[in-house]
């Protein structure tokens, strides 16, 4: 497992590791967000502010990127404001798939969180993605709710307790 260092602040490079990321994954048949998703437009809002969107370093490289929101009214409307942040467009570069950069992410927030009195990190994706369902399980969330949409798909709602 990689030492990761989380840089906060990264907007622009944030969006481009993303757009990098999806459109590798893409050209292999992964269904992963569409380019029009990844935009500044699209991306930053009132709850995913620019300082929201983090890149994760290993001996100086970026590695990965993410926005770390802290309230998302969208899946988690009911939540208390400060008990939870909330992950979104995780994606980890291809150079460094298959090097623990999930976990490493992971207890990076964890102690970011405890050192901040917060009690969880939260995230959301498609129930039916199976090998980003297994990614998470493995790094210690559970499925605390899933969310059925007309149209067959549902979205599971995980969490990790800090």
């Amino acid at each position: 497992m990689d030492k990761i260092e989380i840089i906060p602040g990264q907007t622009d490079r944030a969006i481009a590791i993303m757009g990098e990321t999806a459109r590798f994954y893409r050209e292999r048949g992964f269904r992963i967000w569409p380019e029009e998703w990844l935009t500044r437009e699209q991306l930053v809002t009132a709850e995913a502010r620019p300082g929201d969107f983090c890149i994760g370093q290993v001996e100086g490289e970026d590695a990965c990127a993410f926005i770390l929101q802290r309230r998302d009214s969208q899946y988690w409307s009911g939540a208390a404001q400060g008990e939870a942040v909330y992950l979104h467009k995780f994606c980890v570069r291809p150079d460094f798939s298959h090097r623990g950069m999930t976990q490493s992410v992971v207890e990076a927030l964890r102690a970011l969180c405890r050192d901040q009195g917060i009690r969880y990190i939260r995230l959301d994706t498609g129930l039916d993605e199976k090998a980003v369902r297994k990614i998470y399980l493995r790094a210690g969330f559970k499925i605390v709710d899933i969310i059925d949409y007309d149209n067959g798909r549902s979205l599971a709602l995980y969490e990790l307790e800090v």
